[in-house]
């Protein structure tokens, strides 16, 4: 059981081995109001932690999504926490009712990676 605190959790990007830092990277692709909207869920997160539905939703026992509405299409940021850390590991925008296979693997690959380095 998680103890709300008052503290903010920092948010960080994962980092590969190359130094791509893949969800900033989809964010920089994206349109500014969809970016502003992300980050407005993703600080509600921070400060809010731990949270859960509507806003987030746990998928494994380390990985949650982010789940932004826009009005064009829904958006989703998957993470983990590390200690005091958000560690953002993967953004797409959903085009199915579920979570598609392929995406949710490239969450975990990334968390294995932040595992082995951090």
């Amino acid at each position: 059981m998680h103890m709300k605190t008052n503290e903010k959790l920092e948010a960080v990007f994962f980092r590969s081995g190359t130094g791509v830092e893949p969800v900033r990277d989809w964010l920089k692709g994206l349109k500014e109001d969809q970016r502003k909207a992300i980050g407005v869920d993703i600080r509600t997160a921070q400060y809010g932690w731990p949270l859960g539905m509507p806003l987030i939703r746990k998928l494994e026992s380390s990985l949650w999504e982010v789940r932004t509405k826009f009005r064009n299409g829904i958006a989703r940021t998957l993470f983990t926490v590390d200690g005091n850390r958000i560690v953002l590991l993967h953004g797409f925008i959903k085009k199915t009712q579920k979570t598609p296979p392929n995406e949710l693997q490239t969450a975990r690959r990334r968390l294995r990676k932040y595992l082995e380095t951090s």
